[in-house]
């Protein structure tokens, strides 16, 4: 098990969207996804969770939802803030309301915990989430043994457009040359552009590319073994 080179390819923002939410059950299904993290604030949550029951193969982690930001030429500005991520009790009231409402919507706790647009990077949120995550005896994006991959993403640190890097030939590159461990790599698949975000034109193409038969074969010829994040555990503690 050393040598073995675990992937878990994590889809954000499930339940944000009906095609966002059909578009990351279609990668799994069709292509190798094999975990997905909620967004447990918006009405779609729901049909999400449901369509999720039906693939019992499929992680299902928290994807906390504090805020989003959006570039603006050479600024950030916020497309909408649920709290002040620098207030660490309006951070904990959040994280715990949304937890709350992962555990109804799911009738169980999340395989898994990271947060929207990776705020929990930065205090006092890590310890907010680091401290959900240990309680929960479950893995933090980015924290921790597993290591994190966000090298499939279509756009640049200003938003400048990246076609290249979420083709089917850039995801079978990264698959290739994947350490041995295991490793997290993040996507963001919709079976159509959505007009609410600034990651909207790239979200097709990355569900094309999650399904290609080229990356099938990557993962083949690599012999990645593709896993959720308790199958992970559950091979390394096997392996221990």
């Amino acid at each position: 098990m050393s040598g073995a080179r675990l992937l878990v390819v994590n889809a954000d923002d499930f339940g944000r969207s009906a095609a966002i939410s059909e578009g990351i059950i279609r990668a799994h299904v069709h292509g190798i996804v094999t975990s997905t993290s909620l967004m447990v604030r918006y009405a779609g949550a729901q049909d999400a969770v449901a369509a999720a029951r039906e693939h019992p193969g499929l992680g299902l982690g928290l994807h906390l939802d504090l805020c989003e930001w959006e570039p603006a030429g050479d600024e950030w500005r916020a497309t909408y803030v649920v709290v002040d991520t620098s207030d660490r009790e309006a951070v904990e009231r959040e994280a715990a309301r949304q937890l709350e409402r992962f555990r109804f919507l799911v009738r169980a706790d999340p395989t898994h915990v990271d947060s929207h647009q990776h705020v929990h990077r930065d205090e006092p949120v890590r310890s907010v989430a680091s401290r959900m995550a240990a309680e929960l005896e479950v893995p933090l994006r980015q924290r921790g043994p597993i290591r994190y991959c966000g090298g499939f993403y279509g756009q640049g640190r200003r938003g400048s457009p990246l076609p290249g890097a979420i083709a089917p030939a850039a995801l079978a590159r990264i698959v290739s040359a994947l350490e041995a461990g295991a490793t997290e790599l993040c996507c963001h698949p919709a079976t159509e552009a959505e007009p609410f975000t600034s990651y909207s034109a790239e979200r097709p193409l990355e569900l094309a590319a999650l399904c290609a038969p080229e990356v099938h074969r990557a993962v083949r010829d690599a012999g990645v073994r593709l896993c959720s994040f308790p199958e992970v555990r559950a091979l390394q503690a096997h392996a221990a």
